[in-house]
């Protein structure tokens, strides 16, 4: 009996007639015989307002009592979601991740899956029950549960996939799949069919929200097929007809991928750019300068370093605008005072902006196409990384959805 891992997120959990909706599509798929694990996120905004009322006491809580706080919207939903298939008349039950057990890390509010024991999942399935398990969220090695950071349900639901040996994992969103370019931004956005595993982890790791970047990585690793389709469709919609909607993740290539150079335009808004300004040009400069920032448990992502002049050279990088402030602090204490940077300099009104596509590595001209776009426009360029299926520009944010529209029209990416 082959065996489906649903994921819904929070917009598909936003209200007890959605929840409903959830149940009769669940319903359906176990009603045509197949062993269905769901895996909900909290209903939409809940995580916003249990860490909201957590920094009305206090800026920056204990990343522990974080997760503590943050778990519990994930177990609403799944016990909701649980009465709303007894309802229906189906057998389901609820675990939270530590009843499964779905054991992490210690690294609070960051925490990575290490293992999961489906012993207690495959009983229940064998006995014809659907089981829902919390996204978000496991337990470390000692007791304390530990959740996955932002989005991290679409991770718990890819490994739940995995370890079950699972057929396909089915990431249900307010969207209908992965678009060219996000469709709010662009009106002419096309719904890809296919996408590659590579593609996608680009386009997830430079800001596309529909998947996060930890369930792509899972989903390639372990070669689980995982498709993105609409939670917002008629719920008994004909399941053959679901079951080939959304944009499903592909691990080969397209084998007419030299048609198209670009896939899609990637942006992520939530960037901050810092320069330490005037430091020593030696072996070492670099660890020096990020090496306090990881230590923070601060990612960094874009990196220039300048050349030498008069033995001084300036430093550059990109953090989450989230971790702006936090970056700031570490680099006031630590470069000033160890390695007499002239300054350290800020500017947290900056965005990202990518093409993405396999086919690059068969088309030659694809960054001055970019370059020249941009121009037109009057958009500077600040900062520019590369890899080999993806060019990514850090420009001033107010330029952001302009570059995307002009980009993604260069590219003829409204175009099947």
């Amino acid at each position: 009996m082959a065996l489906f891992v649903h994921k819904y997120g929070g917009t598909s959990m936003g209200s007890i007639e959605r929840i409903k909706n959830v149940a009769k599509r669940v319903a359906k798929w176990h009603d045509a015989g197949y062993q269905i694990v769901v895996v909900p996120s909290a209903m939409s905004g809940e995580t916003n307002r249990l860490l909201g009322m957590a920094n009305e006491i206090m800026p920056r809580p204990d990343p522990r009592e974080l997760d503590m706080l943050a778990s519990t919207g994930e177990q609403v939903s799944v016990a909701l979601l649980s009465i709303a298939l007894h309802a229906l008349g189906k057998d389901a039950v609820s675990y939270a991740g530590w009843q499964v057990a779905i054991k992490t890390d210690s690294a609070y509010t960051k925490a990575r899956i290490q293992s999961i024991d489906d012993a207690k999942v495959r009983r229940d399935l064998d006995a014809g029950k659907i089981v829902i398990i919390t996204g978000f969220q496991g337990v470390d090695d000692e007791g304390n549960i530990a959740t996955l950071g932002r989005g991290g349900s679409d991770t718990s639901a890819v490994a739940v996939a995995v370890a079950m040996k699972a057929q396909e994992c089915l990431i249900y969103t307010d969207v209908d799949g992965v678009y060219t370019t996000d469709p709010r931004v662009v009106t002419e956005a096309r719904r890809l069919k296919t996408v590659t595993f590579e593609e996608m982890l680009e386009m997830a790791s430079l800001g596309s929200k529909v998947l996060q970047i930890r369930s792509v990585e899972f989903a390639g690793n372990y070669r689980m097929p995982t498709r993105v389709l609409s939670s917002l469709t008629d719920p008994m919609i004909p399941l053959e007809e679901e079951a080939a909607s959304g944009t499903l993740i592909s691990f080969e290539e397209d084998t007419n991928m030299e048609q198209a150079a670009i896939t899609g335009i990637a942006f992520n808004r939530d960037e901050a750019k810092i320069t330490v300004l005037g430091v020593p040009d030696k072996p070492g400069i670099a660890y020096q300068i990020l090496g306090p920032v990881a230590d923070a448990n601060v990612e960094v992502d874009m990196i220039i370093q300048n050349q030498s002049v008069d033995g001084k050279t300036d430093f550059t990088f990109t953090v989450p605008r989230g971790e702006f402030a936090k970056s700031m602090d570490v680099l006031n204490k630590t470069a000033k005072e160890n390695l007499n940077a002239v300054s350290i300099n800020g500017d947290a009104k900056v965005s990202k902006v990518s093409v993405v596509g396999v086919g690059m590595r068969s088309h030659v001209g694809i960054a001055s196409k970019m370059f020249r776009t941009l121009s037109e426009e009057g958009i500077n360029i600040l900062m520019i990384s590369t890899s080999e299926i993806k060019i990514s520009v850090l420009i001033d944010e107010k330029y952001m959805e302009l570059a995307v529209r002009a980009l993604h029209k260069a590219f003829d990416l409204e175009k099947a």
